[in-house]
């Protein structure tokens, strides 16, 4: 039954450089309403990792006033794979290559330095619940919604009566190691790309900062062989890739519009597989200038395939508050374990 009186739940959102933390009240209202950043210090291990957890936590209740007791339980995410109780992967998952990483579990060791319930998600299905309340308010409990976000990788998050689908192991959402149909997006000479897991023609591959240096870069300045990123460090060439598309570079289009063709495969899976309320696009496209975010995001819609009354009602959209969105979401989640208890 739902707790009784004034209690809060704490949301920290653990990335490979900052922690970023924020405070929910039992009324469902955010306490910090701007970014609360730390150093992560994941590279250095889980004793100072732990620790810079613990002063996030501490950081968000100094700048709320709220007491420790008051706060019921704590919502954690990290970026993926981990298990759905919060154990890294054998051998460190991308952010966490300090070999103490390997299996150990991130949420017991939160909640044995704090003392408190610690709830865990990966990030990607943090961001897909916020986004899913905020779009469906008092109505999220009966909607469904697939969230696709593309950075360095391709994370997902799928959110069910507005619950996290997490699966038996933790690992449900994965979407960008699903292997996607490529039929339409690669061109008739584009080798297959490959993808840092060891898959050939995922998601990821396509649509992300990693598939920009493995594949289509590569791919796309042979096509364009005077271009002047070929001059450029592949990897400092594929984070300016979008500046150029914004500027309206045909190269530089070229690569998105396959990402957005990627990305509009999944969301294609995806309305056969679960039929979705909302589809969610996240990633560097949000912060990109309008004119090519508006761009990317039709982009999608034209190549995603829905049945005539899925397109009646289905709605593309962005996440909103992304740099924000794992922690809420992560206090969400907390907030939904202690009214469950």
């Amino acid at each position: 039954m739902p707790v009784s009186g004034d209690w809060v739940t704490v949301g920290i959102d653990n990335g490979g450089t900052a922690n970023n933390g924020t405070v929910l009240d039992s009324s469902g209202t955010f306490l910090v309403t701007e970014m609360a950043e730390l150093p992560s210090l994941v590279r250095e291990g889980p004793d100072k990792a732990i620790a810079a957890l613990a002063d996030s936590f501490d950081k968000v209740l100094a700048m709320t006033g709220v007491p420790k007791e008051s706060v019921k339980a704590v919502g954690l995410d990290t970026p993926g794979p981990a298990s759905a109780d919060g154990v890294l992967v054998t051998g460190g998952a991308t952010n966490f290559g300090h070999p103490d990483w390997s299996r150990f579990n991130i949420r017991a060791a939160l909640q044995d330095r704090l003392g408190i319930p610690v709830l865990y998600n990966n990030d990607g299905n943090a961001a897909a619940l916020y986004a899913h309340h905020v779009r469906h308010g008092a109505d999220a409990l009966e909607r469904s919604s697939v969230s696709a976000i593309v950075g360095t990788g391709f994370g997902g998050g799928v959110i069910n009566d507005g619950q996290i689908v997490k699966g038996a192991s933790g690992m449900a959402g994965e979407l960008g190691h699903m292997p996607i149909p490529l039929t339409g997006v690669l061109e008739a000479d584009q080798p297959a790309p490959s993808c840092a897991c060891g898959q050939s023609g995922d998601a990821e591959s396509v649509a992300s900062l990693t598939g920009i240096v493995r594949n289509l870069l590569p791919y796309w300045l042979t096509r364009f062989p005077g271009h002047e990123l070929a001059e450029v460090d592949i990897m400092k060439a594929a984070k300016l890739v979008r500046g150029y598309a914004e500027r309206g570079d045909e190269m530089s289009l070229a690569i998105f519009r396959q990402q957005a063709m990627a990305m509009a495969q999944v969301f294609s899976i995806a309305a056969k597989f679960t039929d979705p309320d909302t589809y969610f696009v996240g990633g560097g496209v949000i912060e990109a200038a309008p004119h090519f975010r508006d761009w990317f995001l039709a982009t999608v819609r034209e190549h995603t395939h829905f049945y005539p009354e899925q397109a009646d009602i289905a709605e593309i959209t962005l996440v909103p508050d992304l740099d924000m969105a794992g922690a809420r979401g992560s206090a969400i989640a907390a907030a939904a374990w202690v009214n469950n208890q």
